[in-house]
C-alpha cells in the first residue's frame, strides 16, 4: 500500500487486518489449494517452487529452443566420433596390460629417458581428455535427452507438451535452499530465513527478467527448471482441473508443520471496476514505474515490510502506520527514490484509490 498523508501532514498507511494464528500460517503465506496436490505430491519438499507463464508466440519458443537442441547434436556427434577413433586405441591398452603385446606396449629398455616422459605425457593428457569429456561433458546432452526419473528432461517436457503460445514454467531452487529450509529453524518465523527468501524471490520474479527473458532462458545459479513438473501442471490445465492464471506467478514452499504453502504474487481478488481494482492497477503501475529506473527489487521490499506489518500481533495501529510510513519513504530514499514524487507521477494520485 502507499504511505498517504494525513491532513496535518503525518504520513499514515491504510490497515489491513491481517492476524496469524497457530493453526494458520502468517500472510502472505497459505495452505496451497488442494486443486494442486497432484502436482505438490510429485515435487521434492526440499526445494523452493516458482511457476510463472510465458505469453511468447510459439514460433519464438520453437527458435529458442532449436538452439540446445543444436548444440546437443554437435556434442554427441562429437562423442561418436571421439569413441570411434579413440576405441581401439583403449582396446588395444587393455590387451597391453594383460600381456598382448601390440603397438601399445612399452618397451624401457628400448626408450630414453625423454622418449619415456613424452609417452607418459601424451597417456597422461589422452585419459584427462576423455575423463573430463566423459565426466563434465557428456552429462550436457544426456540431462538434455534423459535426465532423472524425479525432475524429468528439456525433451521430455517438449514431447509431451509441445509449443503453446502459453507456457507454464516451474521454477526448482538450488543449494541456497539449504539454508532457507535447513532443519530446526521455521522460515515462517525467522527474520533472516525470510529476508534470503524473500531477495531470491523478487529477484527471480523481477518484471524486466520475466519480461526480457523467455521461460527456457531463466535458469540461472539459484533457479533450475523442474521439467517434470511443468509437466505435470500442464496436464493439470489440460484436464481442466485447475486454470492457467493459477500458475501466473507462483511460489509453493514446504513447512514442516503446515505442509505445502503457496504465495500468489499474481492474486488480486479484485473484481473489475472496483476500487479494489483500481488499487490493483495503480500497484501494477508503480511497479512498472520502479523496474523502468532499475529499482524493480524496491517493490517488492515495499511489499514485504507492508505485508509483515500488517500481520504482526497487536493490529495495524494508527501509530504503526506512520511508523511504517516513515520507514518505506527512508527506505526509498537510501536508494535516491522519493517516494511521493514518484508515486504521483506514475500514477496520478497522492495515495490508493479507494483508501481514506
Amino acid at each position: 500500500m502507499a504511505p498517504s498523508k494525513t491532513a496535518k501532514g503525518k504520513a499514515r498507511l491504510t490497515p489491513k487486518s491481517s492476524s496469524p494464528s497457530p493453526d494458520a500460517p502468517p500472510k502472505p503465506f497459505q495452505i496451497a489449494p488442494s486443486s494442486l496436490s497432484s502436482l505438490t505430491d510429485t515435487l521434492d519438499p526440499s526445494h523452493i517452487y516458482l511457476t510463472h507463464l510465458d505469453p511468447r508466440p510459439s514460433p519464438f519458443k520453437r527458435k529458442i529452443f532449436l538452439v540446445p537442441v543444436l548444440m546437443n547434436l554437435f556434442v554427441i556427434l562429437l562423442f561418436v566420433l571421439r569413441i570411434r577413433y579413440i576405441f581401439p586405441w583403449y582396446l588395444q591398452l587393455l590387451l597391453s596390460l594383460s600381456g598382448h603385446e601390440n603397438p601399445t606396449t612399452i618397451r624401457f629398455v628400448d626408450l630414453t629417458t625423454s622418449q619415456y616422459v613424452l609417452v607418459l605425457l601424451r597417456r597422461a593428457l589422452t585419459f584427462l581428455l576423455d575423463f573430463t569429456l566423459a565426466i563434465f561433458v557428456w552429462p550436457w546432452p544426456y540431462e538434455f535427452l534423459v535426465g532423472n526419473p524425479l525432475h524429468g528432461s528439456p525433451c521430455y517436457w517438449r514431447w509431451k507438451v509441445g509449443f503453446r503460445n502459453s507456457e507454464i514454467y516451474v521454477r526448482r531452487s538450488r543449494k541456497w535452499d539449504e539454508e532457507v529450509l535447513s532443519k530446526g529453524k521455521d522460515l515462517l518465523e525467522n527474520d533472516d530465513l525470510r529476508k534470503v527468501f524473500w531477495n531470491q524471490i523478487r529477484t527471480a520474479t523481477s518484471p524486466m527478467l520475466l519480461q526480457q527473458k523467455t521461460g527456457y532462458l531463466t535458469m540461472d545459479a539459484n533457479w533450475d527448471l523442474d521439467w517434470a513438473g511443468m509437466v505435470n501442471a500442464t496436464q493439470l490445465v489440460d484436464k481442466k482441473e485447475v486454470e492457467e492464471k493459477v500458475f501466473g506467478t507462483l511460489v509453493l514452499v514446504c513447512h514442516e508443520r503446515f505442509g505445502w504453502l503457496s504465495i500468489d504474487l499474481s492474486d488480486t481478488g479484485a473484481k473489475p471496476g472496483t476500487a479494489e481494482d483500481e488499487r490493483r492497477k495503480q500497484v501494477f503501475k508503480f511497479r512498472d514505474a520502479l523496474a523502468a529506473i532499475g529499482q524493480e527489487d524496491l517493490f517488492f521490499r515495499w511489499i514485504e515490510v507492508v505485508q509483515f506489518e500488517t500481520g504482526r500481533p497487536g493490529g495495524f495501529t494508527q501509530e504503526r502506520q506512520v511508523e511504517v510510513a516513515q520507514k518505506i519513504r527512508d527506505m526509498f530514499k537510501e536508494k535516491g527514490v522519493d517516494f511521493d514524487e514518484l508515486w504521483k507521477e506514475a500514477v496520478g494520485t497522492e495515495g490508493l484509490a479507494g483508501m481514506p
